[in-house]
C-alpha cells in the first residue's frame, strides 16, 4: 500500500479537525474510524464555545450544524427533597457558545473532510503500531497493515495507541467517567416555553448535590433546536469507593423522576440513549504528546479540563488537532518525521489556550471532588433557603437572623474554612 501523509485515528473532533486542515493543505490523509460513522459513539452533553476556536476554522462556523446560541446559564444544587436554582443571563454571550449534537456536527465535518480530499473509513479497528526500524511507520488495521509518514492517535481517552507508543499508561480510575446521556425530542415551541426562550436561544443547565446519591458527579441538561440532552455524570473513582451505590442506570432513573426534572421533558419522545467511558477532567495531559512518526490528540492526550461550572474538551480536541496538523505540514516540508520535528507540536499546545487554561484550572479537581462539595454544602444551601421561606406556627424570626443563623451554623467551621481556602485554586 502507498505510504499516506498521516493516518488519523478516531473520526472525533480532533481526528477530523486534524484530517481536514491535513485534507486543505494537499496531502493524503486516512481516517480510520471503529464506529458506525463519525460521531456515532459520543455522549458529548453538550455544547461548545467557538471564541477560542474562530481564529482557528474562521470558514466553518457560518455554516457548520450548530443548534441553539447559549444565553441562559442556569445552576441547580439539590437537596434529598429540596432544590435551590440561580439563573444567570447577559447580552455579552451572544455567540459566545452554542449547543451541539456530535452524532450531527461529526458527520457534517466528516463530510468535510471527504470534500477536501481526505479519506474516512468507518467500522475499522485499530489494533497495532506499524514499525520500522525502531520508529512509527504506520497502523494494523484488522490484520492490514497501513503505511504513513505520521500517525495522529485521536482514538479517545483510552487510547490503546498511545500506551503503545509508550506516552502515557491506562487512564486512573480518577480521571474517568461514566456518562449517561438521553436525546428527549420536543416541538422548538415547547422547548421555549418551557426554559424561557426566544427562538434561536438556549439554555445550559447544570445540577449538583443529591442527585448523584454520594458520587462524585452531576447532571446536566442543554437544549437542542428539536430535542433536550439529559445526562448524569458519575466519577468511575467516586463509584469505586461507593461500594452501597445503585447501578447507574437506577441514578440516572432517580434523576429523571425528580420533581426539578419531570416537568422539563414531559410529553418528549426518547430518540437517543448513549453510555460511555469519558474523561473527567483531570487536568493531567499527557507530557510528550509526541515521539518518532507519533502524534497524540484531544481527550487521547488527557486535553480535558473539569472546572466546576463546566467540563471542557471539545474546544481542545479541535485546537488541538489544527495544531497537529500544522505539525506534520511542517515536517513534510522538511522531510523528517522525527520526534525532534514533531516536538514543535508540543511548542504549540503551550503557546495555545489549551495548555494555558489547563495550567490556570490544573488545581481545580483537587476542590471539586471534595464530597462535601455534592453532599454537605447543597444541602445547606437548601436548608437555609428553606428556613428563609417557611411560616410556621408561631412567630416568624427577621430574615437577616435566619440567613446569619445558617451562615454561622453553615460556615464557621475548620472544615468549611479549608473548603473556601481551597477554592482559590479554581
Amino acid at each position: 500500500m502507498e505510504r499516506m501523509d498521516a493516518v488519523v485515528v478516531g473520526a472525533g473532533l480532533a481526528g477530523l479537525t486534524c484530517a481536514y486542515r491535513l485534507a486543505c493543505e494537499g496531502m493524503q490523509v486516512l481516517v480510520l474510524e471503529r464506529g458506525d460513522h463519525p460521531g456515532s459513539k459520543n455522549v458529548t452533553g453538550g455544547r461548545i464555545y467557538l471564541r477560542p476556536l474562530r481564529p482557528y476554522l474562521p470558514e466553518l462556523w457560518d455554516k457548520a450544524p450548530l443548534e441553539r446560541q447559549v444565553t441562559k446559564e442556569v445552576i441547580t444544587m439539590m437537596s434529598a427533597g429540596a432544590a435551590f436554582t440561580a439563573q444567570f443571563t447577559s447580552d455579552k454571550f451572544r455567540e459566545h457558545s452554542y449547543t451541539i449534537l456530535r452524532s450531527r456536527f461529526d458527520k457534517w465535518l466528516g463530510e468535510r473532510v471527504v470534500e477536501r480530499g481526505g479519506f474516512i473509513v468507518p467500522q475499522r479497528r485499530v489494533t497495532d503500531l506499524l514499525r520500522e526500524d525502531g520508529r512509527i511507520a504506520g497502523v494494523v488495521s484488522e490484520g492490514e497493515e497501513i503505511p504513513a509518514h505520521v500517525v495522529v492517535a485521536a482514538d479517545g481517552a483510552l487510547s490503546l495507541l498511545a500506551e503503545q507508543a509508550g506516552l502515557r499508561g491506562p487512564l486512573a480510575p480518577r480521571h474517568a467517567a461514566v456518562a449517561l446521556k438521553e436525546v428527549i425530542k420536543l416541538t422548538p415551541p415547547v422547548i421555549e416555553e418551557r426554559f424561557g426562550l426566544s427562538p434561536g436561544e438556549g439554555a445550559a443547565h447544570l445540577f449538583f448535590g443529591a442527585i448523584t446519591e454520594g458520587v462524585f458527579g452531576g447532571g446536566f441538561l442543554y437544549t437542542n433546536q428539536e430535542t433536550v440532552s439529559l445526562g448524569l455524570v458519575l466519577g468511575i473513582d467516586s463509584f469505586l469507593r461507593h461500594p452501597a451505590a445503585r447501578e447507574t442506570h437506577a441514578i440516572f432513573e432517580a434523576f429523571k423522576g425528580r420533581r426539578e426534572i419531570a416537568p422539563l421533558i414531559k410529553g418528549g419522545e426518547l430518540v437517543e440513549y448513549s453510555a460511555h467511558l469519558i474523561p473527567e477532567g483531570g487536568n493531567k495531559p499527557v507530557r510528550q504528546p509526541y515521539t518518532d512518526g507519533f502524534l497524540v490528540a484531544g481527550d487521547a492526550a488527557g486535553l480535558a479540563l473539569n472546572m466546576g461550572i463546566t467540563v471542557r474538551g471539545m474546544e481542545f480536541a479541535m485546537a488541538s488537532g489544527y495544531l497537529a496538523a500544522q505539525t506534520v505540514k511542517q515536517a513534510k516540508e522538511k522531510g523528517d518525521y522525527s520526534a525532534t520535528t514533531l516536538a514543535a507540536y508540543a511548542t504549540l499546545l503551550k503557546e495555545s489556550f489549551v495548555l494555558k487554561d489547563m495550567e490556570t484550572f490544573r488545581r481545580s479537581l483537587d476542590v471539586l471532588e471534595n464530597p462535601r462539595m455534592t453532599g454537605f454544602y447543597p444541602a445547606w444551601v437548601c436548608k437555609v433557603m428553606e428556613d428563609v421561606f417557611w411560616i410556621g406556627e408561631g412567630p416568624k424570626q427577621r430574615v437577616s437572623f435566619t440567613i446569619w443563623k445558617g451562615i454561622r451554623q453553615g460556615l464557621f467551621n475548620l472544615r468549611a474554612i479549608k473548603d473556601l481556602l481551597r477554592l482559590r485554586r479554581i
